[in-house]
Formats: structure tokens, sequence, C-alpha cells
């Protein structure tokens, strides 16, 4: 386990609405020139909760005068249906990799000036390209891990080995479940468990998937937005499928966590960096990005936040501790039975928002 901070603010207290973060000029001679020409300099963030460092937007602020409007989504679906009908004025987005492959299809992101992101140098050469954006033309890289099952130890008989654990052998834990809330997530989970691909575009298979979620639903709590880690340390909920990051930061908290990625294989994601179209502030937005791939920033927020770097320099600062962690990095044969969602289309989405719908009604 990740060694105990002490004195650190529970994650469970930080960022948990959506804010507005006005980052005081610092009191540093140096910085007055550069600081008089960032006035009223912004830049409107749109960004997972519990997913940036303690004092990131701070330090931002105190390296270029620019002030951070940063707001909190819950899931892909949410921070896709704010962008359905155009930008609502924000400057840099942080979509998984399908969304954000769905997002560039759509011509609802704008190319990246790599000239203005020279720290992109920092990231992994295994990270500088990407099937879903090529060149990194459209997105810069910033976390990447597991979906999983955080559980209580004392609650469960062993470790949860398997979907089954959530969905058609869940009875022993009835009442005492989460899933997330993201349907495409929910449903590509259900094909694992069943023996298919997560990115199965057969109609009659997804049907399948819907078809054990709904047989599976009368055993489950909650079907939480991004807080399944929340219900698990509060003790309403002993199994939880959550992104693997999160379980970690919970399990900081309670040592009767742990986190298990089942052997039926799950989802490799990578959450990236992007910036919508019609953005207010572009110069602001790049600004934005290049300071997270600063190695210290981004090894800063790596030790708040548990997810696993793509950042190799930001890599080189960590401790032994997070980097032999496996639920950080997962072992070779979690990554062979795991799989990349793709953008599949407007149809199977369609599926997936249609059915999940119908699960939620069961």
């Amino acid at each position: 386990m990740k060694r105990r901070l002490m004195g650190r603010p529970s994650r469970r207290q930080f960022l948990k609405h959506s804010v507005s973060v006005a980052v005081a000029a610092p009191a540093v001679a140096n910085l007055l020139p550069s600081l008089a020409m960032a006035q009223n300099r912004q830049v409107n963030v749109y960004n997972w909760d519990t997913y940036i460092g303690e004092t990131t937007l701070d330090d931002f602020g105190a390296a270029t005068g620019i002030e951070v409007r940063y707001d909190l989504f819950a899931d892909n679906a949410e921070l896709f249906a704010r962008f359905r009908e155009g930008n609502p004025g924000y400057d840099v987005i942080c979509p998984t990799n399908d969304f954000a492959e769905r997002m560039i299809l759509a011509g609802m992101l704008q190319p990246l000036d790599h000239s203005r992101i020279p720290n992109f140098a920092n990231v992994d050469p295994n990270f500088q390209d990407a099937a879903f954006d090529p060149g990194r033309a459209y997105t810069m890289p910033y976390f990447w891990g597991t979906i999983g099952i955080g559980y209580r130890t004392s609650r469960t008989r062993g470790a949860p080995e398997s979907w089954g654990y959530v969905f058609d052998e869940s009875e022993p834990y009835a009442g005492r479940i989460s899933w997330l809330s993201e349907p495409s997530t929910v449903i590509q989970m259900a094909l694992k468990r069943l023996g298919y691909s997560l990115n199965e575009t057969d109609p009659a298979r997804i049907e399948e998937a819907v078809q054990l979620l709904i047989a599976s639903k009368d055993n489950v709590r909650s079907i939480a937005g991004d807080n399944g880690q929340d219900l698990l340390l509060s003790g309403e909920v002993n199994l939880a499928m959550e992104w693997n990051g999160d379980i970690l930061q919970v399990m900081e908290e309670d040592d009767d966590l742990s986190f298990a990625n089942p052997r039926e294989g799950g989802l490799i994601w990578q959450d990236v960096w992007a910036v919508p179209n019609d953005a207010p502030h572009v110069d602001e937005a790049h600004a934005f990005i290049d300071f997270i791939l600063e190695a210290e920033v981004h090894a800063a927020i790596a030790d708040f936040i548990y997810y696993a770097l793509p950042n190799a320099a930001a890599k080189r600062l960590m401790s032994a501790d997070y980097l032999e962690n496996p639920a950080i990095f997962p072992p070779d044969a979690v990554i062979a039975r795991g799989e990349s969602a793709k953008y599949l289309g407007e149809e199977v989405n369609r599926l997936y928002s249609e059915g999940m719908t119908r699960v939620r009604a069961a």
C-alpha cells in the first residue's frame, strides 16, 4: 500500500463540488513583469472529481498569474453531453481516449500547437503517439489505468477475482454493490464477463450484456457517477466497480479496503487533455497543459491521486512504493487480459445509452 501521508486532508473533502479557483499573484520579484502582462487572464478547466494535485491550481496561478475556473463532471457521457450543442465556455477538458476520439471525429476539438507545449518532450515515447489520435494532434496524455473492483476485505469471501461478484454471482453481496454510471463502461464490463470483447459491435451481444445487467441490478445499491470509492469508504457498499486510482485513494484512509482486476479482463484507459473548439482562452489552455506536463508538477499530482504516469521525466521522481505498486502499474498478465476502448460509432453509442436506460428502469 502507498505510505500514509499524515496531515493530508481526506480526498473525500477535496474538490467535492464544482469550484471556481481564483489564484492570487505571488510576491516573487522576478515574476512581476510577466504577472503584470497576465492580469485578467483566465483558463476554464473541466475535469473529473478528485483528479488534480492538492496545490496544482494554486501553483499554476503563482507561476503564470492566470486565474483558473475549475469545474467537475461525473463521467464521459456527461462531458460529451455538455459539448453536443457547442462549447459552453471551457478551454481545457479531460476526456478518456475513446471519447476523445469521438470528439475529434465530431469536430469538437481543435488541433494543439506543439510549439506551445515544450514539456511534451517529457512524455514517455510509448505515449507520444496514439491510435485514437495519431501524432497527438489533438490530445496530451494525463494518466492511464484500469477499471476493476474495490472491496472491503472483511466483508467479502476473498478477493473478487471475477466480474461475477458484481453481476450474475452478486447475490451474497446484495444491496452492498455499486457500479459506475457511464453506459459504455458498465456495458463493456458486462461484455467482458460474458467472454466478449469490450469493443463488441454485434447488437445481439450488446443486448446480452444489457440483459445481464438487468438481471443483476436488484443486488446493486447505487449506480454511482464517480463516487463508488466514497460509498466503499463510508461502508455503504462492500464492492465497487471503480477506477483503480480512486480505490487506491481510499485505501490510504482505510486498511480494510483493497482492489482487484477481474480475471476476465477489463478496461485499459487513458485520460487526456484537449482544447475544445471555440475555447475563449487558447493561449492560456496551452499554458495549462504545458504546466501539467512539467516533471515536478505531474509527479506531485501522481503522488496525490495514485494513477499511472505516462510522463517519463515525472516517473523518475517517484518512489519505489509508487512505481512497484501493481494496482497502479498492473502486471503484464492484467494488461494482456485488458483492452482499450475504441469509438465504435454513434449506433453503438445509441445501443449503450438506450440499454443503460432500460437497466436503470428495471
